[in-house]
């Protein structure tokens, strides 16, 4: 975690920030719900998709700020907290940045999903602001990973320093994309969870949401792919029996970040239409990894 100094000038008035990284479905939608009234930090490594969401949030009038970032790198990161600190109070910080199997890599995944969410639970756990909240979007196979990952690598990947993440020896091993994705929403969970107390002394909370079948472009492009089969199993057996909408993410973030929850921290949202829940009771049964 890398100290960002705070320079307050006397008298002056400084706007409450709210940060997005990643700014795809789920995250134009959390920032039009909770955006108004503050300055909304807009980052995303695809600077096309992030000049198209700024211009429509400004033509809705919102306040907003843009920023390139690659989340994989801590450098590009710690600027990215820079920025915001420099705007004004980072107030609420909305992390929503990943790759799917379908899209990416290995390699990539775990770059981005991994410790790129890492470098963020870092660096602007050290510039939020007191009263503040941060969320993260892990996802519920982070859930189901939890059931079958040994408790030794689970506790490695909460407690090992981020710049030695990929240097754990389990990664190497692990089979394709899709593992990795699975392994890296777990350690989205884990490493909330060690630091929310961080957080807290801050007087600032954490918190991670992990959607099911989400219908962004992501959760499309996944339903296309080799196993979109068993994703539509896992909605027709879920409690909703219906794919969830970037909508419901961010009213579930709108809570999570908002005063409602002062009280909640180092917590994992489930916002999947009840699917890991059939899974836990056992009316749906998932493929083994």
């Amino acid at each position: 975690m890398t100290i960002i100094p705070v320079t307050i000038i006397p008298g002056s008035s400084m706007p409450d920030v709210l940060v997005v990284i990643g700014v795809g479905g789920m995250g134009e939608a959390i920032a039009r719900r909770i955006g108004t009234a503050k300055t909304v930090l807009l980052a995303d490594f695809d600077e096309t998709l992030l000049e198209r969401t700024s211009s429509a949030l400004r033509g809705d009038g919102f306040a907003v700020e843009t920023r390139s970032v690659d989340v994989s790198s801590r450098a590009s990161v710690i600027d990215l907290a820079r920025t915001a600190v420099s705007i004004g109070r980072v107030v609420q910080v909305a992390h929503t940045a990943g790759l799917s199997p379908v899209q990416a890599s290995k390699d990539a995944v775990l770059a981005v999903d991994l410790v790129g969410v890492a470098h963020t639970i870092d660096e602007f756990g050290a510039v939020i602001a007191s009263g503040g909240a941060g969320l993260v979007i892990a996802s519920n196979a982070g859930q189901q990973a939890a059931d079958r990952l040994p408790a030794d690598l689970q506790q490695a990947l909460a407690d090992t320093p981020t710049d030695e993440l990929l240097s754990l020896p389990f990664l190497a091993a692990l089979p394709d994309a899709g593992a990795a994705y699975s392994v890296a929403k777990r350690s989205n969970q884990l490493r909330m969870h060690a630091a929310s107390t961080a957080w807290g002394r801050r007087g600032a909370r954490i918190n991670t949401i992990s959607p099911g079948v989400i219908s962004t472009p992501m959760g499309q492009a996944e339903l296309g792919g080799p196993h979109g089969e068993i994703m539509r199993a896992m909605i027709s057996a879920s409690g909703t029996g219906r794919i969830g909408t970037p909508t419901d993410i961010a009213a579930a973030a709108a809570f999570l970040l908002g005063p409602d929850a002062s009280f909640i921290t180092g917590t994992d949202l489930l916002v999947d239409g009840g699917v890991t829940a059939a899974v836990r009771s056992g009316a749906l049964a998932l493929p083994r990894a």
